[in-house]
């Protein structure tokens, strides 16, 4: 949620009543299964994609209309775009109603998107304005298809042939009459233009209009993958079997690091192909994408359709449009890929599940790991989720029996897992102003000795997380957030990291105008950096961190040049963790593992445990042996024991046997509330009242807990109060959620924010 909407507007699918106007259910109505067609002047409801509460009634255009028509309608003086959704409830002079501009050139949404959209509605408290917005973020969808000069192979010969024309001609006759734009040709050619456009004056080439939005190259599932160990084998014919039956089930493939996931579910991926269906990946990090891409394109002899922010606009529209009319098989993308408009689908496959970007913060608050069952489930498809350290809500689900759990317990080929082994800062204590300790100094150096590279990892971008003044005291923040600026000194500049907020890096102090006091308090990976090459000045340094790439394209550079041994001594943020394969990675040096276990996040220990043993994983990956040392003060905490010790599943078992005690999720329900405006009194009275009037969550045996600052108070000078709402499991706790917040009124400057299930609580 969080659209600044009126509560009552925000409310009203769910409530089913506003004013004297029946609203929009998020079922589906008898009649809508009955009618399927609409003629010329007969009244619709239209959902558009404006922050409405209600269907729109309009006037089928000439032709008429049919059920789940995406549309173009006026609004007002402008023009919008639509769904048919159900049948005009009228109730209103009928003459006052504009009809349907056009009938928009898509494939229509599909009974089974419909509903998706309308559950994922009803469970995150979401208008369904905003989820129709979810589902049609393609640039253009209101526009006439598009034409663009594609080349093909004529019937006459040249008058003159050249080794250059018969380069051409023979790229065109050995992909059987494929469309090439002039500079694929050229490229694939290698030829200057002018000669593709001697052929075409000659007509042994012909230039063609043709739509732009064309289908994707054919993905051949019959091609030979990689040879496959006896783990692997038996879990791709079990996950292949699911394929081939045809209906939903959910698949946990838990496989230690390296142990050749990927190549399972790409059987995975094959047999869904070869069925007819459509197969949906997703990947939680652009800067994944083209390793992954190339093994697909090695799979498959071509590459998939792409979805997420790094491809074009051009791209993102064909893509939408060619996954509804089924001219893309396969599709490689991010979280938001999972509201395509699939005509087929039969797989979805969530790499790395357990990861924290899956979970969208604004805008609708959805999980896509939940999503993506809960999408399967609707089409009968399969859906596996594959980590090397699944999230303990899919741990749960597998003991359950919910999941069907597969498991790769050795990595493929001579590959063997690290060992890890801690390093205790209460013995080998740093030097003031340090952060690599004297072990870990030296097994780098032992690396850089035998031509290894070295990882040094920390969770902290820029150079400083805090800039004190010696003279004052003075800590700089951000003028628009209750956070303070750290200290990036590459670029020069202090940046907000909640608001993206920047200023210029000052020479005096802000506050009593000293000069020369400035200091950075801790480290981050810029400052890291400036250790590393003090310590190590014959090494090339290497830092991996997202800030520090000016584009997805840039950072997939960076990480392809040190895949290739072009750098000695990386150092890295959490994005170093996310499934990148350094084949010359030997040793792993994690700088502060306890970083992760401050404060009173319910996931600390969970999500310290992921990221400390996926980062470890990156070490030994080819055939040499890996290891990977911890800087901890304190080696004897229970989650740093189950990560040097390896025992994974014992971990589990506690973490999940002490939600359970405590009864928050997997085991109980929760849901994360927050108030903010621009008067900080106005936001404390208004969540004051609402922590006091609890009847409807009273009635679920519900907890309310607040209100209170939250733990970023302000952000882009908007006071932020939270509440948190704890139920049991099982109970109604949406409808509850939404008969509360009903009760009250807010001001149109204030905006509440409801989170289903809050992955953060700041």
């Amino acid at each position: 949620m969080g659209f600044g909407l009126p509560v009552p507007l925000l409310f009203a699918p769910i409530l089913q009543q506003v004013g004297t106007r029946a609203i929009l259910s998020f079922s589906f109505a008898a009649e809508m299964c009955e009618i399927s067609h609409f003629d010329e002047g007969t009244l619709v409801g239209v959902l558009t994609t404006q922050p409405l509460d209600r269907l729109l009634d309009y006037k089928a255009p000439a032709g008429g209309c049919f059920l789940g028509a995406f549309v173009e309608v006026p609004l007002g003086p402008r023009k919008v775009l639509g769904v048919v959704w159900a049948k005009g409830q009228g109730g209103f002079d009928l003459k006052k109603a504009r009809s349907i501009i056009k009938v928009l050139d898509v494939a229509p949404m599909r009974r089974e998107m419909h509903e998706f959209l309308g559950r994922v509605g009803e469970y995150t408290l979401s208008p369904l304005s905003a989820m129709l917005r979810l589902a049609t973020r393609a640039p253009g969808l209101m526009d006439p298809m598009s034409m663009r000069r594609v080349f093909v192979l004529g019937r006459e010969d040249p008058d003159r042939m050249t080794p250059a024309r018969e380069r051409v001609i023979a790229v065109l006759e050995e992909h059987g009459g494929l469309r090439f734009t002039l500079g694929e040709l050229a490229e694939m050619a290698g030829v200057s233009s002018s000669v593709i456009h001697g052929l075409v004056k000659q007509r042994a080439v012909i230039e063609e209009a043709t739509p732009r939005d064309v289908a994707y190259p054919f993905l051949d599932a019959t091609l030979p993958g990689k040879p496959l160990s006896g783990d692997q084998a038996a879990a791709a014919k079990s996950v292949c079997a699911g394929v081939a039956s045809g209906a939903y089930g959910t698949w946990l493939l838990k496989g230690v690091t390296g142990s050749g996931k990927t190549e399972v579910y790409l059987e995975a991926v094959a047999e869904c192909l070869k069925a007819g269906r459509q197969a949906l990946v997703l990947i939680p990090e652009i800067a994944l994408t083209s390793e992954f891409l190339k093994r697909v394109e090695q799979r498959f002899g071509a590459r998939p359709a792409e979805w997420h922010s790094g491809v074009t606009m051009t791209e993102r529209r064909r893509c939408w449009r060619m996954v509804a009319e089924g001219g893309a098989q396969l599709v490689v993308g991010a979280r938001s890929a999972l509201y395509l408009p699939f005509r087929e689908l039969g797989l979805i496959v969530v790499d790395e599940e357990h990861d924290q970007s899956y979970k969208q913060e604004d805008g609708v608050h959805y999980h896509a790991r939940d999503m993506a069952v809960l999408r399967a489930s609707i089409v009968g498809a399969q859906v596996v989720l594959a980590s090397a350290t699944p999230s303990l809500e899919s741990w749960v689900n597998a003991e359950a029996g919910k999941y069907q759990r597969l498991d790769l317990e050795e990595r493929f080929g001579v590959a063997e897992m690290p060992a890890i082994k801690p390093i205790d800062l209460r013995v080998d204590a740093l030097e003031r102003g340090r952060w690599i300790s004297t072990p870990l100094t030296a097994a780098v150096r032992a690396g850089l000795g035998r031509g290894e590279q070295s990882l040094l990892f920390l969770n902290r971008r820029g150079y400083a997380p805090l800039t004190v003044c010696r003279a004052c005291g003075h800590q700089i923040g951000c003028d628009h957030c209750d956070a303070r600026m750290v200290e990036h000194r590459f670029q020069g500049r202090l940046m907000c990291h909640q608001c993206g907020e920047t200023k210029p890096m000052p020479v005096a102090c802000p506050s009593c105008q000293v000069e020369g006091k400035l200091a950075p308090v801790g480290p981050g990976v810029e400052r890291l950096a400036e250790e590393a090459e003090a310590l190590f000045p014959e090494a090339r340094i290497a830092i991996l961190s997202s800030d520090l790439a000016q584009s997805a394209r840039a950072m997939k550079a960076r990480i392809e040049d040190i895949a290739s041994g072009k750098a000695d001594v990386i150092i890295g943020t959490q994005i170093v963790a996310k499934g990148h394969n350094f084949p010359m990675l030997t040793l792993v040096g994690v700088i502060d593992a306890d970083l992760g276990l401050q404060g009173g996040d319910l996931r600390a220990a969970e999500r310290t445990f992921q990221l400390m043993r996926q980062v470890a994983g990156r070490a030994g990956r080819a055939d040499r042996e890996g290891m990977a040392l911890l800087q901890t003060h304190q080696p004897d905490h229970p989650v740093i024991q189950a990560i040097i010790s390896g025992d994974d599943e014992g971990f589990w078992r506690a973490e999940a046997a002490q939600r359970q005690a405590a009864g928050v999720p997997p085991f109980g329900r929760m849901a994360g509330i927050v108030l903010s405006g621009p008067d900080v009194a106005q936001v404390f009275d208004l969540a004051g009242a609402m922590a006091r009037q609890i009847a409807p969550l009273e009635r679920i045996n519900a907890q309310v807990y607040g209100p209170a600052p939250a733990p970023i108070a302000r952000i882009r000078g908007r006071h932020r109060v939270r509440l948190l709402v704890k139920a049991a499991k099982g109970v109604p706790l949406q409808a509850a959620l939404a008969t509360w917040a009903g009760q009250f009124k807010f001001p149109a400057n204030m905006r509440l924010t409801i989170d289903i299930d809050p992955q953060s609580f700041y």
